[in-house]
């Protein structure tokens, strides 16, 4: 069974960094595609960064050139760099993986069929 766990959430006042980790276990793969998601209070669940099999990223308008994906493909382990952080960065922050990556996931990389997800962890960014 694949199990993600995402690390390394926490409060931090704007302007601030953290980096998240989302740690695979149990995954069979040499490789994977894979996102970051969070749900901000209030709103639905929404895209942050997507990176492909060969290392393309995608960002959302919000974060672009604030946030960084990275993954070690050896390891199983992503990555979500996020620096000068906001306030409306706040919520609950998912990964999500996959080993099925066509072109297609390129295209639509937030709304991908992504079939692991970790649990979430919380980012919380005061003013």
């Amino acid at each position: 069974e694949v199990q993600l766990v995402e690390s390394g959430g926490g409060s931090v006042q704007a302007g601030g960094s953290l980096r998240l980790s989302c740690q695979a276990s149990g995954y069979p793969y040499r490789d994977f595609c894979a996102g970051w998601f969070r749900q901000l209070p209030g709103k639905e669940r929404e895209g942050v960064a997507s990176i492909g099999l060969h290392g393309s990223s995608t960002y959302a308008a919000s974060v672009k050139g604030r946030f960084t994906i990275s993954k070690v493909d050896a390891a199983s382990t992503l990555y979500l760099q996020m620096d000068s952080l906001k306030p409306e960065d706040t919520g609950m922050y998912y990964c999500a993986i996959d080993s099925y990556c066509p072109q297609g996931f390129e295209d639509e990389p937030f709304t991908w069929g992504y079939p692991y997800w970790g649990q979430g962890t919380q980012v919380t960014v005061s003013s």
